[in-house]
């Protein structure tokens, strides 16, 4: 759920904060129990069937249906994997850094990491590391912002803006990555959980859901107090800019120290992440071994999948220029792939899941109230 709140994410926040202000928090913190029961959906799946997203939609809908969900998980990673370098990169510009060496650097830390052959392990690093973005909190904290100011733009909403339409579909999209109904229930699945951990893991997924959209809130709200229109017509260009702009109230060296160990938990978290989604979901499809839990040997495409994603996409960022602009392009990609994702993932929940633990009654309606007015949301704002 950390990974949720990645880079691209993050520039999205920030972007619609310089421009709108607090317009768009409503929208965030509205999407927090939607984001729970998407999450919840593909926990219950993983649990109660030991089978990934890819496999079961393979298995009950057919390999047609399996390789254009997979196609949609090869586009969605590929622009969030783009967007977690360019956050990665930017934090060394920072300070001064290459790209030429953090690249390779942060290459070099995702591929250790994954290369250990124990899902246990990956889980601890990954949560230490995205234990960093709690500092997003401390940022907004230190931005001091003003309750009368963000009172009078809550109730200013520009709803027929086409800029203002087209931050909230990205937002939509950042919310809802395709690669995280993957991820989690391949991880679920991958780890064994059984019955017995389901409530458990309802838990922590309502305090992920809970946590990732505040987060995000958080930097929305720093950038609004700190940056309101002052951005001009261009606006903000890159995570750079942001940390920079942030500064100038927060303090220069704090608030740049802040700003970039959060977008830097936040861009390697979420590169493990999708990056193994990827590995997994066309596992699924495909047919390979594919298990944290396997040495590299035994599962080679699996690992070489992961390794080939990362890699790739440090060079395109190590070619291209960091933009804002490629960064909200990629989140609204998200926002119109949301229908096909959340669309399977509840066909799945009625055929795959055991009669007593389907979603059912007003549980049911609910979920698909929420999940289309979520994809209506995000096709209408684009």
């Amino acid at each position: 759920m950390l990974a949720d709140c990645d880079a691209g994410n993050v520039v999205t926040a920030a972007q619609s904060g310089a421009q709108w202000g607090v317009r768009l928090l409503p929208l965030l913190l509205a999407l927090i129990p939607v984001l729970y029961m998407v999450q919840e959906l593909a926990v219950r799946l993983g649990i109660f069937t030991g089978e990934g997203h890819g496999e079961l939609i393979r298995k009950h809908f057919g390999a047609v249906w399996a390789w254009i969900a997979a196609l949609g998980l090869v586009v969605a990673v590929f622009g969030s994997l783009i967007t977690e370098f360019t956050g990665v990169a930017g934090v060394g510009e920072m300070y001064g850094l290459s790209r030429n060496v953090t690249l390779p650097l942060a290459v070099c830390a995702l591929l250790g990491v994954v290369l250990t052959g124990s899902h246990k392990r990956v889980d601890r690093i990954a949560m230490l590391i995205g234990a960093f973005e709690l500092a997003f909190f401390v940022v907004a904290w230190r931005a001091h912002p003003d309750a009368a100011t963000f009172a009078r733009q809550l109730r200013d909403l520009p709803l027929g803006n086409s800029e203002f339409l087209w931050l909230a579909a990205a937002l939509v999209g950042a919310t809802f990555n395709p690669w995280m109904v993957f991820y989690q229930q391949a991880a679920v699945a991958d780890k064994g959980l059984t019955a017995r951990d389901y409530r458990a893991a309802k838990v922590e997924t309502a305090v992920g859901a809970v946590i990732t959209q505040l987060l995000t809130g958080a930097i929305l709200v720093a950038a609004a107090a700190t940056l309101g229109h002052a951005t001009g017509p261009r606006g903000l260009q890159s995570v750079g800019d942001i940390s920079n702009a942030l500064s100038a109230v927060v303090g220069w060296q704090a608030g740049r120290l802040l700003f970039g160990a959060g977008v830097l938990g936040a861009s390697l978290v979420a590169a493990i992440v999708c990056s193994l989604a990827l590995a997994w979901g066309l596992g699924e499809v495909a047919g390979y071994k594919r298990s944290l839990e396997q040495r590299p040997a035994s599962a080679p495409w699996f690992y070489g999948i992961y390794a080939a994603a990362v890699a790739g996409s440090a060079f395109v960022v190590w070619l291209a220029p960091d933009l804002v602009a490629l960064n909200i392009a990629a989140q609204v990609i998200n926002a119109l792939m949301l229908p096909l994702v959340v669309g399977l993932l509840v066909a799945l929940a009625l055929v795959a899941l055991p009669r007593s633990h389907r979603p059912r009654n007003a549980y049911l309606w609910l979920l698909c109230a929420c999940v289309a007015t979520a994809s209506v949301a995000g096709l209408v704002c684009w």
